[in-house]
C-alpha cells in the first residue's frame, strides 16, 4: 500500500512527524529555523530531510520546499506554528494581518493542494478575539476548498496514552473537490481511571541521587508497565538523563513538597522566591504528569528532590527512547517541551488515514 508523503512546518525536534510516522506516513521533511531542534530532526528521522527555512518568508520557503521534495507530491500538511502576533482586520482574511506564520500554512496548502491539513495550537487559540481567529482559519481554508473540522474542545493527550495533562487544539481539513467529508477526531482510547502517572512512565529509569548520570547508559531495570515496555520497544540505551545540580537550599524546599502538592503546601516563609501557580509542582505518581514547558525549572520529580531529565520529560511526552535529543541540555528541554505528544499525533494520524481512504476523485 503507497503511504501518504506528509511535510511537516514548525516542525520543531519531530513530535509530530515522529507521530505520523508511527501511523504509517512517509514524512518527506520537516521545515524550521532553530538549528538545534532540526539537528534533532534529522538525526531521528533519518529517512526525512530536515530543512531550515524561513517561513516568514513564505514564498522563499515555498520555494525551498519544492526544491528539495525530489518530485515527490504532497499528500498531507502538518504544523504547529506559535500563535505570537495574532492580530484580527476580518473574519474571511488571515492575509490581511501580522499572522504571518498562520499565513505560512496557508500558503504551502494553496501551492501544494494536498488532500489533507493538520494544524495544531494551544487552547487559548479557540478563544482569542472572542473565537473570531478559529472562524477565521476556518473561512480561509474553506475558501481554499477544504472541509475543516475543529476540536469542540481541546484534545487532552492523557485521554490518548501519554501520561501528562497537555491540552490543544487541532484543526483539521481534507479537499472537498477529492469526495472527502467533514472529519472525526478520534475518541479517547483511556478514561481518567486509566491514564498512565508519571511513575508507570519513568519509574525504571535511574535515580541519579548519588550521581549526574551520564549519556548513553543500558537499563538496569526491568520495565515495570506497558508504557515502558512500549517506550523502550525499539531502544537497549538511556539518552539525555543526565541530572540537574541543585544547592542544597533548593534541595531542602523540594524535601517539603508533598506527592502531587505546590508552593501553596510549603510551610511559611520557605521557597518564597517562586510563587506563581507552577511553582515548587511536585508529580504525582499516579496521576499524569502537568504539561511539560520549555523550562524546567518549576517541576519535581514525584519522589526525588530534583527536577526531570530530558528523557524523564520526554517520557512523560511520550518520545520512544531511541529519540536522542541533541544540542545543550536548555535546548533538549526547549525541543521536548515545544513539542506535539507522538502519541496523540500518531491517533489523530491513524483517524486521518482511515478518512483519506474513504475520498474518491469526482469525475468532473
Amino acid at each position: 500500500m503507497t503511504k501518504n508523503n506528509v511535510i511537516d512546518l514548525f516542525s520543531g525536534a519531530g513530535g509530530l512527524s515522529q507521530g505520523f510516522k508511527q501511523a504509517g506516513y512517509n514524512i518527506l521533511m520537516g521545515v524550521d529555523f532553530d538549528d538545534a531542534a532540526l539537528r534533532t530532526y534529522g538525526h531521528n528521522l533519518k529517512d526525512s530531510i530536515a530543512l531550515k527555512a524561513d517561513l516568514f518568508d513564505e514564498e522563499t520557503a515555498i520555494k525551498e520546499i519544492e526544491e528539495n521534495l525530489n518530485g515527490n507530491t504532497v499528500d498531507v500538511v502538518i504544523a504547529g506554528p506559535p500563535c505570537q502576533g495574532f492580530s484580527l482586520t476580518g473574519s474571511r482574511d488571515i492575509n490581511d494581518s501580522r499572522n504571518k506564520l498562520y499565513v505560512a500554512v496557508v500558503h504551502a496548502v494553496k501551492h501544494f493542494q494536498p488532500k489533507a491539513f493538520l494544524i495544531e495550537n494551544v487552547p487559548g487559540m479557540a478563544t482569542l478575539y472572542k473565537g473570531k481567529v478559529k472562524e477565521q482559519i476556518i473561512n480561509t481554508f474553506e475558501d481554499m476548498g477544504y472541509n475543516v473540522s475543529v476540536t469542540d474542545k481541546p484534545l487532552l493527550a492523557a485521554d490518548y496514552g501519554v501520561p501528562q495533562m497537555r491540552k490543544r487544539m487541532f484543526f483539521v481539513g481534507f479537499r472537498k473537490d477529492l469526495g472527502y467529508d467533514y472529519f472525526t477526531f478520534p475518541e479517547p482510547t483511556l478514561t481518567p481511571e486509566d491514564y498512565i502517572g508519571t511513575a508507570d512512565a519513568i519509574s525504571d529509569l535511574p535515580s541519579l541521587v548519588d550521581d549526574m548520570g551520564e549519556e548513553n547508559i543500558p537499563y538496569f531495570t526491568a520495565a515495570q508497565s506497558d508504557y515502558q515496555k512500549l517506550m523502550r520497544k525499539n531502544s537497549s540505551t538511556i539518552h539525555n538523563h543526565i541530572g540537574t545540580k541543585h544547592t542544597d537550599e533548593v534541595k531542602w524546599v523540594i524535601s517539603q513538597v508533598p506527592e502531587g502538592g505546590n508552593h501553596k503546601d510549603l510551610p511559611e516563609g520557605v521557597g518564597t522566591s517562586r510563587k506563581f501557580n507552577e511553582a515548587w509542582t511536585r508529580y504525582h505518581s499516579q496521576k499524569p504528569s502537568k504539561t511539560i514547558d520549555t523550562g524546567h525549572r518549576n517541576h519535581f520529580h514525584y519522589k526525588w528532590n530534583r527536577v526531570p531529565t530530558v528523557r524523564e520529560n520526554a517520557r512523560l511526552q511520550s518520545f520512544p527512547d531511541d529519540f536522542e535529543f541533541l544540542g545543550t541540555k536548555t535546548q533538549q528541554n526547549k525541543q521536548v517541551g515545544n513539542a506535539v505528544p507522538p502519541l496523540l499525533a500518531q491517533a489523530i494520524g491513524e483517524k486521518m488515514a482511515e478518512h483519506l481512504k474513504e475520498g474518491k476523485v469526482n469525475d468532473k
